[in-house]
């Protein structure tokens, strides 16, 4: 849960400050100012701007994240006379103001001479949010890494002309995260690029199982020692990151599949579909050391590997239409978390901003934001503050751009 206590009048800008404080918004009022300033040098003055400041920028923001919550397909749109228009919030900055902050927009508007990173733009920014999270909140032992629901609403892709379609670019990164199963906090943010020859590319490593296994141990590199029971899918789940996870007090539950898996070093019989059990819940059991290899049936072989949970220890998966379905407690424990994590994607990937960018490291940015709105309303949710209000996720987003464009007050109403 939350490392600290908030007030019962803490707002929804509170909260989001937890991840995204002032010196950060300063932080990018400076940068912009510098790049906007370079742009010029080099491409001819621009009578037409005038240097951001703190206000302009968190009302920049606002705009921003309005378009989480009243899914415009345009920022822009806001100061349109369309469906989208909101007529509140367009009066606060004229839309060639916000469009020339827009353009000069930056976290870091110069490349150091030491700086290799591809995210060198965005990798300030991303390392005070992580700082953020871990200070704001402490994770519950079970964990998942996966890649959370972060694509445009199929909604806006169906209204969308080819045309339109064809321009949007493929995106060139992928991003993965730890998260708490518990309370669907994000614990710790990757972000791996898809193309490019550096270090950052898949061309450093074409070997797939490899690029999943080093996302998982830089997602993991802070829970060494912790006891943290990890959940992982398919792609992630090999018997060698495992084993050398559990040497740091990393336990580890996944699920197994032929064609995603690393699946060297374990016996090939239980990777063989054998003759089909009688009845639903019968399962196959091979061990090493604390390693468990489940073979179960449901319908189908499903199999898992585990160092977390004794395999004869007995649970059960309840479905609506057969019942009650015998399994070993790694199974019910992979499937009820691995659900919880869904219900989130259900819920919160919706709020994820809609403005897409061209640039790969604002489309980042964007994300990050994003993510850490949906956190800062789940520790509003475990807060006392929540007892007062009792926002549903779209009123704190909408409080959230208020509070960011000044329009009112922000102590919460009753």
């Amino acid at each position: 849960g939350p490392t600290r206590k908030m007030p019962l009048t803490a707002s929804a800008m509170d909260f989001f400050q937890l991840f995204v404080p002032d010196n950060v918004l300063k932080n990018m009022v400076v940068q912009t100012n510098m790049y906007a300033k370079k742009y010029q040098e080099r491409f001819g003055s621009d009578d037409a701007w005038i240097d951001v400041t703190l206000t302009e920028m968190k009302a920049f923001l606002g705009y921003m994240i309005s378009t989480s919550i009243h899914h415009c397909e345009s920022v822009l749109s806001i100061w349109s006379s369309g469906f989208y228009s909101n007529k509140s919030i367009a009066l606060i900055m004229t839309q060639s103001r916000f469009e020339k902050i827009l353009k000069y927009f930056h976290i870091v508007a110069f490349r150091s001479s030491q700086t290799t990173h591809s995210l060198y733009k965005i990798q300030p920014f991303l390392d005070s949010l992580q700082n953020g999270f871990d200070s704001a909140f402490r994770p519950s032992q079970a964990q998942v890494l996966h890649e959370p629901l972060i694509d445009e609403d199929p909604v806006f892709i169906a209204t969308c002309t080819e045309r339109e379609l064809r321009k949007r670019k493929k995106r060139k990164f992928s991003l993965w995260v730890r998260q708490c199963s518990s309370t669907g906090f994000i614990c710790q943010i990757y972000v791996h690029l898809k193309e490019g020859s550096g270090a950052d590319g898949l061309d450093a490593l074409k070997n797939k199982p490899q690029l999943h296994s080093m996302v998982a141990k830089s997602l993991c590199q802070n829970a060494a020692g912790k006891n943290y029971i990890i959940f992982t899918g398919p792609s992630i789940t090999s018997l060698n990151l495992f084993e050398e996870f559990e040497k740091q007090d990393i336990y580890c539950c996944g699920l197994l599949s032929t064609r995603k898996s690393d699946c060297t070093g374990l016996p090939p019989s239980m990777l063989n579909n054998s003759e089909t059990p009688q009845s639903r819940g019968q399962y196959r059991i091979r061990m090493k050391g604390n390693m468990s290899l489940i073979c179960w049936y449901n319908k189908g072989h499903f199999r898992f590997l585990t160092n977390a949970y004794s395999p004869v220890q007995q649970g059960v998966i309840i479905k609506r239409k057969s019942g009650e379905i015998p399994c070993p407690l790694a199974v019910e424990a992979f499937a009820a978390h691995l659900s919880y994590i869904c219900k989130y994607d259900d819920k919160y990937s919706k709020y994820f901003i809609s403005h897409k960018p061209n640039k790969t490291w604002q489309q980042v940015f964007w994300f990050a934001i994003s993510i850490a709105i949906n956190n800062a309303y789940i520790l509003y949710k475990m807060s006392e503050a929540y007892h007062v209000t009792r926002y549903s996720r779209a009123q704190f987003g909408e409080r959230l751009v208020k509070e960011l464009l000044g329009l009112e007050d922000t102590s919460p109403s009753h």
